[in-house]
């Protein structure tokens, strides 16, 4: 590791090597950096989303109605699945974004004690811009890679999550 790129983390190792070297550190050095990361990004994230009147959260609901495609409808209960959300806390993001005019709820029509959730075109132009300003700053933040190395960074992630949630080999 070269000294220019020590960061906060290298400290906080180099501080535990030094009261008790028998502990292997590696895992504290890659969740203590992606910890640090996703801190940086979400609160980064949340600025790229106020101009346009939403929170992370409330992108979440958004983006999830828009990646469902025409005609940008999902139930409650798949929202809440997809966002791993109780039902209480997804109440609270769906009624913020009505009252904004974001989303409209209505009747399902094929359950009648089902509701289904709707972006509306003002929702689909406010998730329409803020899905470029997200990506825009995540683009920003991830020049500090060469495209083959944002590659690898994915597919390690991707193979770390998978572990992560006993799902790995």
């Amino acid at each position: 590791m070269s000294a220019q790129r020590k960061d906060a983390v290298d400290a906080i190792i180099e501080q535990w090597a030094a009261v008790r070297p028998d502990l292997d550190t590696r895992a504290m050095e890659v969740f203590g950096r992606i910890y640090r990361l996703s801190r940086t990004m979400g609160d980064r994230m949340e600025k790229a989303y106020a101009p346009h009147g939403i929170s992370r959260g409330e992108f979440d609901v958004l983006a999830t109605l828009r990646r469902a495609g025409e005609p940008y409808t999902l139930s409650p209960r798949q929202l809440s699945a997809t966002l791993m959300l109780t039902t209480g806390g997804m109440t609270g993001r769906l009624d913020k974004l009505e009252r904004a005019g974001l989303l409209r709820r209505s009747p399902d029509p094929h359950d009648r004690r089902g509701l289904q959730v709707t972006l509306t075109e003002k929702g689909l132009e406010v998730i329409d811009r803020a899905v470029g300003a997200g990506l825009a700053v995540q683009t920003e933040a991830l020049a500090a890679m060469d495209d083959e190395q944002a590659g690898q960074l994915a597919d390690l992630l991707r193979e770390l999550l998978a572990g992560a949630q006993g799902s790995g080999h």
